[in-house]
């Protein structure tokens, strides 16, 4: 894996998120469980946006099995931030997301990391099932060949 830091160029959804008074620690930046918060975020819009996913009676629903955030340079309210987000590997029944996290104007990331989802029965949330098309689909296109 490089070891420079990813830019805008790397991602193909975003998602402006504005910061909070409440998300800053008492060492004056945004703290470490707000980046999950974002990463969870730009998923479930991407999910939503795309119509991938209906949140009340999809008949699959993704559980987060493995989350890694890498931070670079903080970030303090009231920076307002856009997440990037691609899809790093496509599975039968699962999807590794990735995403960036910049501050306005800035061409690389604060932080990165990953979010691993698998697919489950709704009705079960025990077993995993296939990606629908539906999904699959809008999954496909932030691929981002070669990368």
């Amino acid at each position: 894996m490089s070891k420079l830091l990813p830019t805008r160029d790397a991602f193909r959804f975003f998602l402006e998120i504005p910061t909070r008074w409440m998300d800053n620690d008492l060492y004056g930046h945004v703290n470490n469980v707000t980046y999950y918060s974002w990463f969870d975020t730009v998923v479930a819009r991407f999910l939503l946006d795309s119509g991938a996913i209906n949140l009340v009676d999809s008949p699959v629903i993704g559980v987060v099995v493995e989350t890694q955030c890498r931070y670079h340079a903080p970030i303090a309210f009231p920076d307002p931030i856009t997440a990037g987000l691609r899809v790093d590997r496509l599975g039968t029944t699962s999807i590794r997301y990735a995403i960036g996290i910049f501050r306005a104007g800035d061409a690389t990331a604060s932080a990165d990391g990953h979010f691993v989802h698998v697919y489950v029965d709704r009705a079960t949330q025990r077993r995993p099932t296939p990606l629908p098309e539906v999904l699959r689909r809008a999954a496909e296109a932030l691929v981002i060949p070669g990368g």
